[in-house]
């Protein structure tokens, strides 16, 4: 039977809701309310706007996609199942499976899954970091963001632009809650962050109930405040407004872009649509049926992947990504022509090696009844590193003056909104968000330091 677009995108919206009501109705345990209210923004993202190769997950120049609502896992597992994300291993080498196949979602939250009950970065090829702890994973974008800027301005070189990706990361009230999220949005804002996207799904229900018990702040104000572009989706299932926000996200300049989202938890179920019951455990059975009659799924069927789905996701995000990733090995062979030297350091920080010569400096201390502070010597030993390990940056919570950790060679200078070639991050009083954005760095393959 013939399908219009429109009902292809329906059918892929609701085999992500399926997929996540299922598994977690077998496993007796998870979080379906996000899934089902957030597939239809998800789905959008991936299948049309996401620079991403399923064919190869972790090709330099993809973007980056955060599920920062880790508790949401079984929507990120669904796409990179839908999607036959492939697996890669520890060495960074492809090893000819798929990262999530149908008996591993069957096998959601049990002992050695591929899914586990939480996003584990390494564990499972496509999952960008490690999230759970609400707040962490929006903090963990601020610093892929941060490394991206870093990584063109260090790079690129005219007609040769290497670097140039976006990071998006989905998050919720809980993260918006968290003082995490707080510190990180104001450092963003202050940096710039204008590739940075974060998606709020707003549906303002939390375990113990509506949002308004505990959480009745103007988020959009408050990010304003922080310098942020916000934009506002009034409906999570009008694919049309949600492309046109990722779209004016992608034109903004100089601000990093907030969007809020307005979704129902638990989209779909009769009896628990924006409820608390709909947030974090299973359905049960007879709403599993309601709902799947809502969607015009058969009731009875589980893990139901139906005809032409995968080969939907095939034709947008299989074929997008694909072309994506010859046209930027194509411009990188020019690069490596033209700047061997530089094109070596990108491939060696890929792979996390260390270039030659990076430890000739490091200075000794004999030893000396007076001794010597450890936070003197370790900023010796640091500013000896750096010069020789070209991505080795970072910063402290305004503290470099008393741990010494600031690089005072004379090419290290700051990271700051107008320079971003500077190797002292200045993080301001944000400890939280700092050591959150340093994972995001080094999830970038940068080596970052932070006191």
């Amino acid at each position: 039977m013939h399908m219009t677009a429109s009902e292809m995108d329906l059918l892929c919206i609701n085999t992500i809701r399926t997929l996540a009501i299922d598994a977690i109705q077998k496993a007796k345990s998870g979080h379906p309310g996000t899934p089902m209210g957030m597939a239809p923004v998800a789905y959008a993202l991936w299948q049309n706007r996401l620079n991403f190769d399923p064919a190869d997950p972790i090709w330099p120049n993809r973007d980056r996609f955060i599920l920062s609502a880790g508790h949401a896992s079984m929507l990120l597992y669904a796409l990179l199942h839908l999607t036959k994300t492939q697996a890669v291993d520890a060495e960074y080498q492809l090893v000819g499976r798929a990262t999530v196949t149908l008996d591993d979602i069957k096998a959601f939250r049990q002992l050695d899954s591929a899914c586990p009950g939480h996003p584990e970065y390494h564990l499972t090829s496509g999952v960008e970091a490690t999230t759970g702890p609400l707040g962490q994973g929006v903090a963990m974008s601020v610093g892929l963001a941060i490394a991206e800027r870093w990584l063109g301005a260090y790079f690129n070189r005219p007609q040769l632009q290497v670097v140039d990706w976006r990071t998006y990361a989905l998050c919720g009230d809980g993260c918006m809650m968290e003082g995490i999220s707080g510190e990180a949005a104001s450092l963003a804002g202050h940096l710039k962050l204008e590739k940075l996207c974060w998606i709020y799904d707003s549906n303002r229900v939390s375990i113990e109930g509506h949002t308004e018990i505990a959480f009745t702040e103007d988020v959009a104000t408050r990010f304003l405040g922080y310098g942020w572009n916000v934009q506002h989706v009034r409906d999570a299932n009008d694919e049309k407004e949600v492309l046109g926000a990722f779209d004016l996200a992608a034109q903004e300049r100089g601000r990093p872009t907030l969007i809020v989202i307005e979704s129902h938890i638990g989209y779909g179920a009769p009896h628990k649509q924006d409820s608390a019951e709909a947030h974090g455990e299973p359905l049960g059975e007879q709403e599993v049926r309601d709902t799947k009659r809502f969607y015009g799924w058969p009731e009875d069927a589980q893990f139901l992947v139906p005809d032409g789905v995968y080969q939907h996701f095939a034709d947008g995000i299989g074929q997008r990504g694909a072309t994506q990733h010859t046209q930027w090995s194509a411009l990188f062979a020019r690069y490596r022509d033209s700047y061997p030297e530089l094109a070596a350091q990108f491939e060696a920080m890929q792979e996390r090696e260390l270039p030659t010569g990076w430890d000739k400096a490091i200075p000794s201390f004999p030893a000396d009844p007076k001794g010597i502070a450890t936070r003197d010597s370790s900023g010796r030993v640091e500013n000896a590193i750096a010069q020789h390990l070209p991505w080795l940056m970072g910063g402290a919570a305004d503290l470099a003056p008393s741990t010494k950790t600031r690089l005072t060679f004379a090419e290290a200078g700051d990271f700051q909104p107008d320079d971003h070639r500077g190797r002292n991050l200045h993080f301001g009083v944000r400890e939280h968000a700092m050591g959150a954005a340093l994972n995001g760095m080094a999830l970038a393959k940068l080596r970052p330091f932070g006191s």
